[in-house]
C-alpha cells in the first residue's frame, strides 16, 4: 500500500510544474452513533494503518475537522510528522468549512504535502473544490479510501483513489 502511494504521489507532482498533493481520507470508524464519537477499537487499528501508509509521504500539514473522530484518525499521522494538526471550523455550515479547507490549501506553498481528514459528506466535496472530477459521493459504511490528488493552479487537479487498511465492510465498495 505504502508503495503504491507513493507511486501515485510521485506520478501526480511529476511534470512541468510543482503542485502540492493533498491526501483526503474519511475518519475511521466511530465507536457509536452519538454527535461527537470517538474511534472504535477497528477505527483505531485504520488510524494507525494510516500513519503507517502515510509515514513516507513527507507530510507537512494535517487538516481535521473539530469532531474528534477526525482529530484522532489524524493523530498518530500527524505525530509522525511533528506536525500538530489544524482543525478548520464548521461555523458557517457545511460548505462554509469545505471552503475554507480548499482555500487553507491553496495558501500552502506548491511543495506542501496535506493530509485531510473528513467526513463522508465533507471528503468528496473537498475534492472537488481542489479541482478533482471523481466520484462526488462517498458511502457511509466506506472508511477505507484514500484519494491522492494534485492541486494544480487551472483548476484541472488529477486524482489517484486507492484503499488503505482492512477492507470497508461496505456493500457499496467503489473500486480504485
Amino acid at each position: 500500500m505504502k508503495r503504491l502511494l507513493l507511486a501515485a504521489a510521485s506520478l501526480l507532482i511529476a511534470g512541468p510544474t510543482l503542485a502540492q498533493t493533498v491526501i483526503l481520507v474519511r475518519h475511521a470508524e466511530k465507536v457509536d452513533a452519538s454527535a461527537d464519537p470517538a474511534l472504535s477499537e477497528a477505527g483505531q487499528r485504520r488510524a494507525f494503518d494510516l500513519a503507517v501508509a502515510l509515514s513516507d509521504a513527507d507530510l507537512t500539514h494535517v487538516f481535521t475537522s473539530p469532531l474528534q473522530r477526525t482529530v484522532l484518525t489524524g493523530r498518530l499521522a500527524a505525530e509522525a510528522h511533528a506536525i500538530n494538526p489544524e482543525a478548520i471550523s464548521f461555523e458557517g455550515g457545511t460548505e462554509a468549512h469545505i471552503q475554507r479547507v480548499a482555500e487553507r490549501i491553496r495558501a500552502l506553498p506548491d511543495d506542501a504535502v496535506v493530509l485531510v481528514v473528513g467526513h463522508s459528506n465533507t471528503v468528496p466535496l473537498i475534492a472537488r473544490a481542489l479541482g478533482e472530477s471523481g466520484p462526488s459521493e462517498m458511502a457511509d459504511c466506506e472508511y477505507d479510501r484514500l484519494t491522492v490528488i494534485s492541486v494544480e493552479d487551472d483548476g484541472d487537479s488529477p486524482a489517484v483513489i486507492s484503499r488503505y487498511g482492512a477492507p470497508a465492510n461496505c456493500e457499496h465498495n467503489i473500486s480504485g
